[in-house]
Parts: structure tokens; C-alpha cells; sequence
């Protein structure tokens, strides 16, 4: 085995867990623009606590749920409590077969592990109670992600039936879409919302903030795309970087003629979330796809978010401030199946199907599940009282911006 190469390599998957990380920063600050000034402290403190929560029951049992060894072709597999490293070069460069370290392997998919629940907490945000939420973390991110995972990525059914799934537009997007999509059915809209006289919206208090996040989450899935080539070979990296890039461009295109043409209005925030829709939607594909499909897989995607805000928000009533479900569950889905009409190569689109469908409904019955129990059991949604206050104050005691502290906002004082 070349030791220089291993070297190379297991420096790339490292330098793409920092990039994956930075993704969290992305998330935070997307999140923390797109709530009311109120809310912030809560979505920051959330942010971190998932990171945190991640790590560990993804070190504890998720790792060796989602890679349980064996022959594959299974539906659930375990391999123990924690790490165990393999001795001697089995757990250094005999590992994936001299591709990088096992304690590399375990960081980088810990990184994405997280990511599920990230997802989840923008779209129920300002209603849910703190506890009941970080308990759904830890069940979410120790036993259904791993489980879901493991059908692909850790050889299992979906597999060996040759479904495919290169970074996880269905593995980690929509698995956090379809999270989310079960606690704002259970949660409820947000006081307000939804009147008589119709829908009345309550934007975010940043957009600065948002787009920072933005460019904070494009920035970090070169990482996330990129170290899933899991080597350093320079003509799939290469053409990941740039099938990722251009399919996020050809979102923020989409989603701006699109989002004009049903509003007509410049609205940046369909433009943001175009962007994160391009890049759900390359995930899936991005290393078997051609430039000229994921521009065109880019766009479909990004004019996508403004049909499915409007869908979810007009029509079915799910109150969702960051447009999680239509970035996530929607793009994700719409990505994942891509790979069986563009993908160069043996992809079934039927297989791909079947895969979104699976992983979709275990999710789903998962997520409501826990959701439900915790709903009748401790609660879910803060009382009617703190959400006017604030969850930054409700919860933490601690606002955002202290200055503004007295200052009640125009929707604020209208529900008083």
C-alpha cells in the first residue's frame, strides 16, 4: 500500500470533516436569521446542543448501527457499544482499503449524522418546548438515522439492490425533512399564523444573518460532497466540486424566475433557500452525473422551493419559518430520484423510488412516533404565554439583544 497516498487521502477526508463542521455554523446562523429576534438564543442553544448530542450517541451506538460489518443485505445489524479500533494496520492503512484511518472514517460520519436533526429543529422552531426536543435529538440521531443509513451506506438491503445515494440527498436530507415534517404536524403552526383574514406571515429578524448561513452551508458541502468521494483522487473530486457548485447556481436561478413570477417580487429568500435546494438536489448524484445534468438538476430544484413553500404553507396549513420540508424533504426526494434519469451508469429510477419510499416511511412512523409520545406524556409546545414572550427568555432567560429587551414588536403587540 502506497503511504504517501494514505496520507493524502486520510488528510482530505479530515480537511472535509472541518468543511462538514462548518456546515453546523451554516445552519445555526441560517436558522437563527429566519426566527423572530425573540427566538434567537433558543435556536443558537439548540444548534449547539445537537453538534454535542450528535457526536456522542453517534459514538456510542450510532457508528456501529450504521456499519455493523458482516456480508450486508441485511435490515439492521449492531456491532457493539463505542469505538473499537481495529489492531495494528487493520484500524490504519489496511482500513477501507487504505483509503483513510478508522478514527477518520468514524469523525466524518459523525459529522453527518448531526446534520438529520439540524434540519429538524429550523422547521419547529419558536413553539417547542427545549427538553421534549433534545430527547427526540438523542432517539433521532442514536437509532433512526443510523438504522436508515445502514441500508445503504452500510451495506444493507437498499444496497445490494443497487439503490444509490452518493453524500445522502435521502440518507441525511430527507431523513431530517421527513423528521421535521412529523413535528410541525404534531406542533402545530405558530400563534398567528393562521387567521380568519388568511395567512399572516412572520418573518425572520436577519436576513444578513441568513445569507451568511448561506454561504456558510454552500462553503461547507464541498466537504460534505466532496469527502464523500472518500479518497482524494483528483478527477472525482474535482467533478464533485464542480457538479455541486453548478447545481447550486442553477438553484438561486430557478428559484429567482420562479419565485418572480408567482410573487413578483425579488424575494431573497427564495433565493437562499434555491440555492440549499440546488445543492439537496446534487447530493444524491454528484459524482455520476454530467455538468449539463446537475445544472439542469440544480434548476429543477430551485424552482421547486417556491411551489412547495406555497404548498405547505397555503394549502396544507404546516408552518414551517425556515422552509426546511421544501429544501430537505422535497429537494432531497427530487434529488435522489434524478440519479435514475441522469446518472451515467446503472441506476433504476424504480429502485430509486423504492429507496426514498422506505427510508420516507420508516422516518416518518419514527419521528411521529417519539414525537407523539413525548406530546402526551411531557408536552411539546411552549404555553401561549411563552411564545408571545419569547423562547429566549421563556427558556434561557437570556435575550439575544438585550437592547431591544423592552421593545415589542408590532406582531407581538397585535396578539397581546
Amino acid at each position: 500500500m502506497n503511504e504517501a497516498l494514505y496520507t493524502v487521502n486520510n488528510l482530505w477526508i479530515l480537511i472535509a470533516t472541518v468543511l462538514v463542521f462548518i456546515m453546523h455554523l451554516g445552519f445555526a446562523t441560517l436558522e437563527a436569521g429566519f426566527v423572530q429576534k425573540k427566538n434567537t438564543v433558543n435556536i443558537l442553544f439548540k444548534n449547539c446542543m445537537i453538534i454535542a448530542i450528535g457526536l456522542i450517541t453517534y459514538c456510542l451506538i450510532g457508528f456501529n448501527l450504521m456499519y455493523p460489518g458482516g456480508d450486508g443485505g441485511g435490515f439492521i445489524g449492531f456491532a457493539g457499544f463505542g469505538l473499537s479500533l481495529p489492531e495494528g494496520a487493520a484500524g490504519g492503512i489496511e482500513y477501507a482499503d487504505g483509503a483513510y484511518h478508522y478514527y477518520s472514517d468514524f469523525i466524518f460520519q459523525a459529522m453527518f449524522a448531526a446534520t438529520c436533526a439540524t434540519i429538524v429543529s429550523g422547521a419547529v422552531a419558536e413553539r417547542i418546548k427545549l427538553m421534549p426536543f433534545l430527547v427526540f435529538t438523542i432517539l433521532f440521531v442514536m437509532i433512526s438515522y443510523p438504522i436508515t443509513g445502514m441500508w445503504k451506506w452500510g451495506a444493507g438491503w437498499l444496497d445490494a439492490m443497487g439503490f444509490y445515494d452518493f453524500a445522502g440527498s435521502t440518507i441525511v436530507h430527507s431523513v431530517g425533512g421527513w423528521g421535521a415534517l412529523a413535528g410541525i404536524i404534531l406542533l402545530g403552526a405558530r400563534k398567528g399564523k393562521y387567521t380568519k383574514k388568511g395567512i399572516k406571515p412572520i418573518p425572520g429578524h436577519s436576513i444578513p444573518l441568513a445569507t451568511l448561513g448561506v454561504f456558510l452551508l454552500w462553503f461547507g458541502w464541498f466537504g460534505f460532497n466532496g469527502g464523500s468521494v472518500l479518497s482524494a483522487d483528483p478527477s472525482s473530486v474535482g467533478l464533485v466540486f464542480v457538479t455541486t457548485s453548478l447545481a447550486a447556481a442553477a438553484g438561486a436561478i430557478g428559484a429567482f424566475f420562479v419565485s418572480y413570477w408567482m410573487f413578483k417580487s425579488h424575494d431573497l429568500s427564495m433565493v437562499l433557500n434555491g440555492i440549499l435546494g440546488g445543492l439537496v438536489g446534487i447530493t444524491a448524484g454528484a459524482d455520476v452525473v454530467s455538468v449539463t445534468s446537475a445544472l439542469v438538476i440544480g434548476l429543477i430544484a430551485g424552482s421547486i422551493i417556491p411551489l412547495s413553500v406555497v404548498f405547505f404553507d397555503r394549502y396544507l396549513k404546516l408552518d414551517d419559518p425556515v422552509g426546511a420540508t421544501s429544501v430537505h424533504l422535497v429537494c432531497g426526494i427530487w434529488g435522489t430520484l434524478a440519479v435514475g434519469i441522469f446518472g451515467i451508469g446503472e441506476f433504476s429510477f424504480i429502485t430509486q423510488l423504492i429507496g426514498v419510499a422506505s427510508i420516507g416511511l420508516f422516518t416518518f412512523i419514527f419521528a411521529f412516533g417519539v414525537f407523539y409520545v413525548l406530546k402526551v406524556t411531557v408536552g411539546i409546545r411552549v404555553t401561549e404565554e411563552e411564545e408571545v414572550k419569547g423562547l429566549d427568555l421563556a427558556e434561557h432567560d437570556m435575550p439575544a439583544y438585550p437592547e431591544f429587551e423592552s421593545q415589542s414588536s408590532p406582531y407581538e403587540l397585535a396578539i397581546k
